[in-house]
């Protein structure tokens, strides 16, 4: 195995438990202009996107710019009620990360401003060496992540990704990465569909912290 020299990581459902968070803040913030409420598949649905992307898939560009307002009020006064600290554990590992001498990269779908709510709510707005967000016309985690090979001047072989779904596993098989899956926030059925995709699933943060820095 080559020796791994940058580690990226997902920020929601990988670095703190936001996704119930992102998902009600994104209802109550587009509810007043769609005249119903989103079931949360509805919401999930649009993830991938940044919250522009996911706000102009719903609602038509009249009230776009005023809901993108509203969600992003909702969404810091929630986040405190909802998710006031990350997953424990993860500030101390990538400050370990670091300390050993890895790059460690954030690679998120989130937009700029929901993601720096987010970190500076966590206290890890200048943790990492690299923040990448989304896109609100698709999906481009694998090309973050291919970016990060060639901004770095790394191999595939040299990174690794850290995230919670089947679509990080899809998006790092795209360019040769290895994923390793998160599993410690997700349902325990969540957690087998990802074991049917990849065999690197970890359930408990201090799994994690013994394959990335084995002693």
């Amino acid at each position: 195995m080559n020796k791994i020299r940058l580690v990226a990581f997902d920020l929601d459902g990988t670095i703190g438990d936001t996704i119930p968070l992102c998902i009600r803040a994104f209802k109550e913030a587009v509810t007043p202009y769609i005249g119903h409420e989103l079931s949360d598949d509805d919401v999930i649905q649009t993830f991938g996107l940044n919250e522009q992307g996911m706000i102009g898939s719903i609602i038509d560009t009249s009230h776009k710019e005023r809901a993108l307002e509203d969600f992003y009020i909702i969404y810091k006064n929630l986040h405190e009620q909802m998710c006031p600290c990350p997953f424990p554990g993860i500030r101390e590992l990538i400050t370990d990360l670091k300390q050993s001498g890895m790059i460690v990269a954030l690679v998120t779908g989130k937009g700029v401003k929901s993601c720096d709510i987010t970190l500076r709510q966590f206290g890890m707005n200048t943790l990492f060496d690299k923040v990448l967000t989304g896109n609100a016309e698709r999906n481009i985690k694998a090309a973050s992540l291919e970016w990060l090979l060639q901004n770095y001047h790394l191999s595939a072989r040299e990174a690794v990704y850290i995230g919670d779904t089947v679509s990080d596993i899809m998006a790092c098989k795209a360019v040769g990465l290895d994923c390793l899956s998160a599993a410690w926030g997700v349902s325990e059925v969540a957690a087998q569909d990802l074991a049917r995709h990849n065999n690197n699933v970890f359930c408990s943060m201090q799994s994690l912290c013994n394959y990335l820095l084995p002693e």
